[in-house]
């Protein structure tokens, strides 16, 4: 297909698909798209081994990497003490999130036993941590590095650009396109309100032609809400050059979520998210739930990054640990990031089989485009 970024990445269909999940990023690259793996929560030692699996498993086609490096966040400057923050973490914060949870008769109690990573992303944050991850991201044959948050360090950029690797950065306003240009990005992922994680409140339909107008020569990804190829044929209609994809990965075979999440996002409903800053401290979407309420209603004001994180993700890793065992209370507050094309997402299938829908229903709506120009 004839497109800027399938030139630049040296892909069949400009298709790219952001997932934690190297099952995911691996398939979608050998379907003629691009996996771009998620790797925020990794220490360098599990990403170096995530990245030799995807290297192995992708059929010697191009895949890139996703890193995060905010512009703020407490400490920045400084070396981070991982767990001195988690120990300054005020008593009023951790005494809600015990209290919502033993209101649905989880356990609230030693939620410092739950591990998921929340040093290595606090870690990530700093300048040593964030070099680390780079020194290992570039000693594999990465096409694409992308930084999901704020402008790319000078650091990612230099580093890239000596070796011939595009850099990524999403934008949420066409003022942060023009500031991501000047710093010298080679890639624009437009992010609408609609997609799930860290987003802005822009729509979709207004961000893609805003940040398209300031462009000039680098390359516009269209995202949020993107969960169909028609949907990628009417963003590419208004001048991007392809789409970047989080959500719609999410109920495929493949994908991490447990099986609850799974089923609860089959279920949902475009209205069935909400635009929080509970989770990061940064406001990002996610599938709503009794958790999301809580903090909604009458929660804490979130702390800023990374200490949400830190306060929050152990409970949410005991929710879902307890929600997949069947426990009611668990379920109804388990919760996970997606966009508001979860509407659209109502059937699991696997990830190849999702890229291959992409194409059909993008040609689709191709065609009919193509028809309503034709003289009757």
């Amino acid at each position: 297909m004839k497109s800027r970024v399938c030139e630049m990445l040296d892909i069949e269909f400009p298709l790219l698909a952001f997932s934690h999940c190297r099952d995911v990023v691996a398939a979608v690259s050998r379907a003629g798209g691009m996996g771009v793996f998620g790797a925020v929560r990794y220490s360098p030692e599990q990403l170096r081994e995530e990245l030799t699996w995807i290297d192995a498993h992708c059929g010697g086609q191009p895949y890139g990497v996703d890193l995060i490096v905010p512009n703020r966040f407490e400490g920045k400057g400084e070396k981070i003490d991982a767990e001195h923050l988690i120990a300054s973490l005020p008593d009023s914060h951790r005494d809600f999130v015990k209290a919502v949870l033993e209101g649905h008769d989880v356990d609230g109690s030693n939620l410092e036993e739950e591990d998921n990573g929340r040093v290595n992303f606090a870690r990530n944050l700093e300048e040593s941590g964030a070099s680390e991850m780079l020194e290992v991201a570039f000693s594999f044959p990465i096409r694409l590095i992308a930084n999901a948050l704020g402008t790319p360090p000078p650091v990612m950029i230099d580093q890239a650009k000596a070796r011939g690797v595009p850099v990524a950065a999403l934008v949420g306003t066409r003022a942060h396109a023009a500031a991501q240009i000047a710093a010298g990005v080679d890639v624009l992922v437009a992010a609408g309100g609609e997609a799930g994680g860290h987003c802005g409140e822009v729509s979709t339909m207004i961000l893609i032609p805003e940040v398209v107008s300031v462009a000039g020569d680098t390359p516009v990804l269209a995202a949020g809400g993107i969960v169909t190829g028609r949907q990628m044929a009417a963003a590419m209609a208004m001048g991007a050059a392809g789409a970047w994809c989080g959500s719609v990965w999410l109920t495929t075979v493949e994908a991490e979520p447990p099986p609850h999440t799974k089923e609860k996002l089959l279920a949902a409903t475009s209205s069935d998210t909400v635009r929080s800053r509970s989770r990061t401290g940064k406001p990002s979407r996610q599938l709503r739930s009794r958790w999301t309420d809580a903090w909604e209603t009458n929660g804490p004001g979130p702390l800023p990054m990374p200490l949400q994180s830190l306060l929050v993700e152990p409970a949410l890793l005991r929710i879902d640990k307890l929600a997949q065992s069947g426990h009611a209370g668990a379920r109804d507050l388990a919760t996970y990031w997606v966009g508001q094309g979860v509407g659209l997402m109502n059937q699991e299938m696997s990830a190849a089989a999702v890229v291959q829908e992409f194409k059909a229903d993008f040609l689709l709506a191709c065609e009919r485009l193509a028809e309503s120009l034709v003289e009757p």
